[in-house]
């Protein structure tokens, strides 16, 4: 089953007992409660560090740059949306072991689950090849995407550029307010509003609060003409 996989990204596992795990979602174990399965939450937690070091190493031994821009860009690079743009390349969504009601609302493609896929596939090559085939396999599939994310700026946080901009033609700091909850707890879809002042001016969707409203700064950098 996973023969295509490991030409895809040229290594070759042990076993696939660890990588199986990679792709169970927490919501197939809720159907599945006597499989004797684990999800794939705490590879996530191991990849999460594993991929955050070797960006930080990768960032520090080959730019000078000071710690500010060094931050933005490993933050631009380990992104959920980032991340889960690769698993989309490398399909990763197809190996996903998910409940009929995930299955039902799209969540092979869904951004927060590809991403945390995605991490959890890094934790897998770690303990299973080592460090330094988990740093190849993050070399070759993520930090090739570090020129695109200079050239086209995409670093640069849009809630910060957006009060920058705000502050200096306005005098005023924006602020965001939800517009909408929707889902189950354990999967909520946020809807958040970009205001200045009692004008709304950009709207953003996100599994978190935080993510909703980076995207309603994007929206609103779009759509105003200062």
């Amino acid at each position: 089953m996973y023969e295509k996989l490991e030409k895809q990204i040229g290594l070759k596992f042990k076993t696939y007992d660890l990588l199986k795990n990679a792709f169970i979602h927490r919501s197939y174990l809720n159907e599945h409660k006597k499989a004797g399965l684990e999800h794939n939450e705490r590879l996530e937690f191991l990849g999460d560090a594993v991929l955050e070091l070797v960006v930080t190493e990768y960032l520090y031994l080959n730019y000078p740059n000071p710690e500010g821009d060094l931050t933005n860009w490993r933050s631009a690079l380990v992104k959920g949306e980032m991340l889960a743009k690769i698993s989309r390349e490398l399909s990763l969504g197809e190996y996903l072991s998910l409940s009929h009601g995930e299955e039902k609302s799209g969540g092979r493609d869904k951004d927060y689950l590809l991403a945390n896929t995605f991490e959890a596939l890094i934790g897998v090559i770690y303990l299973e090849l080592g460090y330094k085939k988990a740093q190849k396999f993050i070399d070759k599939f993520l930090l090739i995407h570090l020129k695109g994310i200079l050239e086209s700026g995409s670093h640069i946080d849009a809630k910060s550029k957006l009060q920058e901009i705000a502050q200096e033609k306005v005098a005023t700091t924006p602020s965001y307010q939800v517009q909408n909850e929707e889902g189950p707890d354990h999967d909520k879809i946020f809807t958040m509003g970009a205001y200045i002042g009692d004008r709304m001016i950009g709207k953003g969707k996100g599994n978190s609060k935080q993510v909703a409203e980076q995207k309603a700064a994007e929206d609103a950098l779009k759509r105003l003409k200062w």
